[in-house]
C-alpha cells in the first residue's frame, strides 16, 4: 500500500513520505512530525475520524491540507468538492489551489463537520461495543444501536448560552452543532454550500416524542422543517453549553468522547488550509 501510493504521488511530481498508521495516536503524531520538519503539503487517507485527527494538528497552521477521502461517507470530502476517488484525489492534491476553511471547536476538540449530544453519541457508543464484544459489522451493529436508542429515547436538559447573550433553555433528545450552516431539508439534507462563513450552526429539537421525531423528518423531506415550531435554527460564533450532568459523552465527526461540563463551543475562522479544485 505504502509503495502504491509512494508511486501514485510520484507520477505527479512528489516525493512523498508515507505513513501506514495504526491508530489515531500514530496519525496525530506523524502530521506533528510533518509539521515539525517544514513540510508544506500534510496528507491525510481515511474516514472522516481519520481525516479530524490530521487537521486538528494542522489548524491554525500554514500548511496546506491534502484529503483522500478512502471512508464510507467521506462527509468533509464531498462539502469541498474533493474527487472520491483515489487517483483523482491525488491529482487534486498536486493541481488543486488551497483554500482557507474554518473549523469548530469543543472544550479544544476540534471537529470539520459538527457534533452532536444525546441520540448520536448514544448511538455510537453502542455501535462500537457491539462491534467490539458481538462482532456485528458495522451497519448491522448501527442498526441495532439506533433501535436501542430510540427505544432508550433519553431526554436531555440543557441551558444554551449564545454569543449574543442570548439564552435557551431546552428538554430535548438531541442537540447538533455544524461547522457553519448545513441544509436541513429536502434531498441535499445533512449538505453544506460553504466552510468558511464563520459561523456555528445549532439544531435542537424541542421535547418530541418518537412519533415527533419521525415527524421532523417527514417535514425537512418535503423542505418544511423551518415551518415546525417545536425544532430550533440558530447561528453563533461561540456557545457554552449547560447541563446538570458534570460529564457528558459528545460527538465530534463520528468519534465519542466524555467532557466535562459546561461545553464551550466555538468556531476557528480560516483555521484551515485545505486542497481543493481550482
Amino acid at each position: 500500500m505504502a509503495a502504491n501510493l509512494r508511486e501514485k504521488f510520484s507520477a505527479h511530481g512528489f516525493d512523498a513520505r508515507v505513513t501506514l498508521a495504526a491508530s489515531g495516536k500514530d496519525m496525530t503524531s506523524a502530521a506533528k512530525a510533518a509539521l515539525a520538519d517544514g513540510l508544506p503539503i500534510v496528507v491525510a487517507g481515511g474516514g472522516d475520524g481519520t481525516i479530524n485527527a490530521v487537521a486538528s494538528v494542522l489548524a491554525g497552521t500554514d500548511a496546506r491540507f491534502g484529503v483522500l477521502p478512502l471512508g464510507t461517507l467521506n462527509h468533509f470530502a464531498k462539502d469541498m468538492g474533493i474527487p472520491l476517488t483515489l487517483d483523482d484525489a491525488i491529482a487534486n492534491i498536486a493541481r488543486g489551489v488551497p483554500k482557507r476553511v474554518d473549523v469548530g471547536e469543543v472544550n479544544d476538540r476540534v471537529f470539520l463537520n459538527n457534533s452532536s449530544l444525546g441520540l448520536y453519541p448514544d448511538m455510537v457508543r453502542d455501535r462500537e461495543k457491539q462491534q467490539r464484544r458481538l462482532g456485528r459489522g458495522k451497519w448491522l451493529a448501527a442498526l441495532w444501536a439506533t433501535l436501542g436508542a430510540l427505544r432508550r429515547y433519553p431526554f436531555l436538559s440543557v441551558r444554551l448560552r449564545l454569543a449574543d447573550g442570548e439564552e435557551h433553555a431546552r428538554r430535548t433528545p438531541f442537540v447538533f452543532i455544524g461547522n457553519n450552516e448545513y441544509t436541513m431539508q429536502g434531498f441535499s439534507i445533512g449538505e453544506r454550500t460553504r466552510l468558511d462563513g464563520g459561523r456555528l450552526s445549532l439544531y435542537v429539537a424541542q421535547r418530541p416524542g418518537r412519533l415527533g421525531l419521525l415527524r421532523l423528518a417527514w417535514s425537512a423531506l418535503r423542505g418544511k422543517l423551518a415551518q415546525e415550531r417545536d425544532f430550533d435554527v440558530l447561528a453563533t460564533e461561540s456557545m457554552d453549553v449547560e447541563t446538570r450532568h458534570k460529564h457528558l459523552p459528545v460527538a465530534t465527526d463520528g468519534e465519542v468522547n466524555i467532557m466535562a461540563t459546561p461545553l464551550r463551543y466555538r468556531i476557528r475562522p480560516g483555521a484551515l488550509n485545505v486542497i481543493v479544485p481550482s
